[in-house]
């Protein structure tokens, strides 16, 4: 008997401390000037006034609100606050209003007029905001404007901000203003604690030197650097850099490039591609590698340089481009090798060298000279300068500096070639063809003489100080010795095999590039790194989605004779267009040699 007595105390006592727990959990009024009923509001509605010293104030579960009037509706536990509205949450989150309504059984607020909310890095500005307390999450649809210190203000028609990780997610026409820049993008993912700044969809930032666009992205507001992928591009000054993958760094005017890479001068009519680039804005420099290509781009002929890397350097009007390691130079009527090349723009100098570290005894080291090519005449020496007009755009002349040697086939021989060779080579251009060579101290000469009908009248032999050429419709029309002339022209059945080449012959035509593609024929295949870049953008929640309709539906069960006060308000669901949903990743591939890079 005294065990069930104790049973039925233990009940009663239980049933009392839930009931008392339950009450606690609704809204409790702290403070009130005046208190009274209206029955013109609803019955069992309460109307709290402020006094001269204080506003009313109410809490619930560590939420704290003032204003100047509140209606309390006790059977559905829900308040409707009135002018100077101040809400509370901890020390991090406070809220400003006109008017605000709460619901203690949803924990869902809604605010309006000249809305604020305020926390530790930013401060949301707005017409109309919902509070859910529940997911600790604010959301806008009116329009919004963001302000945080270090980053600049964000505006959107659309945001959502997520207390618990300090994220804003904004959402159609999102504009973020900064003194340097102004950020555009029509998704926008942002983190208060770091400045993060996470973009989707057709993005833009714009500044004073410089221009970035993507339609994925990221930029750190707090350093200024950021990472851009799909369609990206920076347009720098007179520079456009494209690639699939783009760093950039505003503090230091740097941008790097990876996979796919183009950089377009739009001053000097240039361009540069690759699969590795560093641009250096400040210095007026391009770096480039993997299968570097520079095109200088003519408007009858274009001139490609390829080499294992490029820089371009120093500003538009004294632009020097250097290509190094296995350079290769090809046009329609052109086309050389060396170890080297550089470009003087302004002077129209483009030099063909073979660097000194490779010694006059290296087996190979024939094979690395510098080499020019113009119609049938092929040119070797161990420096070639080649001059061209920078107005007309037309070869004006070349220089071949120690070791010069000309060579042509003779078309009508099986393996016969015309050969000159001396100290140095001094040869002019007519409409971008060879018609005169001067080759200066030492020279020597095979020649194979032909009469009118082209038949072969002997083979020519010969030394003297120097030689000029006359070349006529790609094919010499005249050879003059001049000075201490020593030689003879003798039958081809007297002239021995023995001597038809000259010392240091090389007949190199094979390695002719004979189109752009050839320019990559020697190149070993390459791996591109995989870019991964942003996952696809994957739009949010609705703001209330099933599990919030839930709590909406029992807090009105209570009172089901009225109208539900928690569905007042509430906001609508919006009609946003998706965005382009097509994958970033880039394969690890393969690339053949001969791909075309133009």
């Amino acid at each position: 008997m005294k065990s069930i007595k104790n049973l039925i105390f233990i009940l009663c006592f239980t049933a009392f401390y839930i009931s008392f727990a339950q009450e606690k959990q609704k809204i409790t009024i702290e403070y009130a000037g005046i208190g009274y009923t209206d029955s013109e509001i609803e019955d069992g509605a309460k109307v709290f006034l402020r006094d001269k010293s204080k506003q009313v104030h109410f809490i619930h579960k560590g939420i704290n609100m003032w204003c100047d009037k509140a209606v309390y509706y006790e059977d559905q536990d829900f308040i409707e606050a009135y002018s100077n509205v101040v809400m509370k949450q901890g020390d991090s989150i406070n809220m400003v209003a006109k008017y605000v309504e709460y619901s203690g059984k949803t924990q869902l607020a809604f605010a309006s007029g000249n809305v604020v909310l305020t926390e530790p890095q930013s401060t949301l500005t707005t017409d109309t905001l919902h509070f859910d307390r529940t997911k600790q999450q604010a959301y806008y649809n009116t329009g919004g404007t963001v302000v945080r210190d270090s980053s600049g203000t964000i505006t959107s028609q659309i945001g959502r901000y997520y207390m618990n990780v300090s994220k804003y997610q904004f959402v159609k026409n999102v504009v973020l203003v900064n003194p340097q820049y102004t950020l555009k993008t029509e998704r926008l993912d942002f983190f208060t604690e770091n400045g993060h700044a996470y973009l989707f969809g057709p993005s833009t930032i714009t500044g004073e030197t410089s221009n970035v666009y993507c339609e994925r992205g990221f930029y750190d507001t707090n350093n200024n650097t950021g990472h851009f992928q799909r369609n990206a591009k920076i347009d720098y000054d007179n520079r456009t850099v494209e690639g699939d993958s783009l760093y950039f760094d505003r503090n230091k005017s740097f941008a790097s490039a990876t996979n796919n890479i183009t950089v377009t001068d739009t001053i000097n009519q240039s361009i540069v591609k690759g699969h590795y680039a560093e641009v250096w804005r400040a210095k007026d420099s391009v770096f480039i590698t993997k299968r570097a290509l520079a095109i200088t781009v003519q408007e009858r002929d274009s001139v490609y340089v390829h080499a294992d890397t490029l820089m371009v350097t120093g500003k538009p009007e004294n632009r020097i481009t250097r290509a190094y390691y296995n350079a290769k130079l090809y046009k329609s009527d052109l086309a050389g090798k060396s170890d080297s090349i550089h470009v003087d723009h302004k002077n129209g100098l483009t030099q063909l060298i073979n660097l000194s570290r490779f010694d006059s005894t290296d087996a190979f080291a024939i094979k690395r000279k510098p080499i020019l090519w113009n119609m049938g005449n092929q040119m070797t020496g161990d420096t070639i300068h080649l001059i061209s007009n920078v107005k007309t755009e037309k070869l004006d002349s070349l220089k071949v500096f120690d070791n010069a040697f000309l060579v042509s086939k003779d078309t009508l021989s099986n393996d016969g070639f015309n050969q000159i060779k001396g100290q140095r080579l001094i040869g002019l251009f007519r409409d971008n063809e060879l018609y005169n060579v001067d080759i200066i101290k030492n020279a020597e000469v095979i020649y194979y003489s032909r009469n009118g009908e082209n038949e072969l009248v002997g083979i020519n032999k010969s030394k003297s100080g120097s030689i000029n050429i006359k070349i006529e419709e790609k094919a010499i029309e005249e050879i003059r010795l001049i000075n201490q002339i020593d030689g003879e022209l003798s039958p081809e059945s007297k002239f021995p095999n023995s001597a038809k080449r000259l010392r240091g012959f090389d007949w190199r035509g094979d390695e002719r590039p004979m189109s752009v593609e050839d320019l990559f024929k020697d190149d070993a295949p390459i791996t591109l790194p995989k870019i991964k870049g942003l996952d696809d953008y994957v739009p949010p929640e609705e703001f209330i989605d099933k599990s919030v309709t839930e709590r909406i539906e029992d807090a009105g069960k209570a009172t089901p004779n009225k109208p539900n006060k928690a569905a007042r308000n509430l906001p609508k669901q919006n009609n946003v267009a998706p965005l382009n949903t097509s994958t970033n990743t880039i394969s690890t591939k393969k690339e053949a040699p001969k791909k075309k890079d133009q």
